[in-house]
């Protein structure tokens, strides 16, 4: 009898889960019982439909993938897809939770799968459990370097601000903007300030006014003069300034 696994694809992008979601059906073991578009809607799902399998995205808006896996209470096998920093890819292939780096094909997507199947016969889920705590502890380690959260005063009430919900940073003068899909923010500090603090990895500085969370960009065009135009996902155009040229033309070629 074939093995199922019941899996959940959890991804912010629409065509990142159909894609997945089309690849799994070339799996008679996979059976995708939900797709989610954010940690919240994930942890919904996983109290409801009891996967055994996650297909989990890393960098989403709401949260990350690591914290809404520190919020489950189950233990189910995950596979990351993400498009991850390749150093800290490393620590997490020394845990054994395996990984698809984007944009990946159904060949690489095979020998995940077949990783995870493999370590189902063998009936280690403790083993994997046990490993997934010390991926926890690794990113940990890794994001602690950087800034998780901006706190700032409204109206004599503090409000946090996850780092992750953050579209982008203009300065306005000994303030910066912190831009959110919800609403714009002011917060007395300098954007260079901000920025010493900030992952590169994460964010680029396009211009020295302006610091863009790359999660949320849509596409970026070169417009000539050594300039580019970033269309962000909530519909603002933002354009870079000459001497952020080879910043944003590394950033490209990754």
């Amino acid at each position: 009898m074939t093995m199922k696994l019941r899996s959940l694809i959890i991804d912010d992008e629409y065509l990142a889960r159909q894609r997945l979601a089309k690849l799994l059906e070339n799996f008679n073991e996979i059976i995708v019982v939900a797709e989610c578009r954010n940690g919240k809607d994930a942890l919904e799902k996983i109290e409801l439909k009891e996967p055994d399998l996650l297909f989990l995205d890393i960098q989403m808006p709401d949260m990350n993938g690591f914290t809404m896996l520190s919020k489950i209470k189950q233990n189910p096998y995950v596979i990351f897809t993400t498009a991850y920093d390749q150093f800290a890819l490393k620590a997490f292939e020394v845990n054994a939770v395996d990984y698809l780096l984007k944009p990946f094909d159904e060949e690489r997507l095979e020998v995940a799968v077949k990783r995870i199947l493999e370590l189902k016969k063998q009936k280690r889920a403790s083993l994997i459990g046990q490993k997934l705590k010390n991926l926890l502890k690794i990113h940990e380690t890794i994001d602690n370097n950087f800034l998780n959260e901006i706190s700032i005063v409204q109206n004599g009430r503090t409000k946090t601000i996850f780092v992750d919900d953050i579209i982008c940073f203009k300065s306005d003068g000994n303030y910066v903007q912190i831009v959110t899909d919800v609403k714009t923010h002011l917060h007395r500090m300098t954007l260079n300030a901000l920025y010493e603090n900030l992952d590169n990895s994460q964010f680029l500085r396009i211009h020295r006014s302006i610091v863009i969370n790359k999660n949320y960009i849509n596409s970026t065009t070169y417009i000539g003069n050594n300039e580019y135009k970033f269309r962000l996902k909530n519909g603002d155009i933002l354009t870079s300034s000459r001497s952020y040229k080879s910043i944003i033309s590394e950033f490209i070629s990754i």
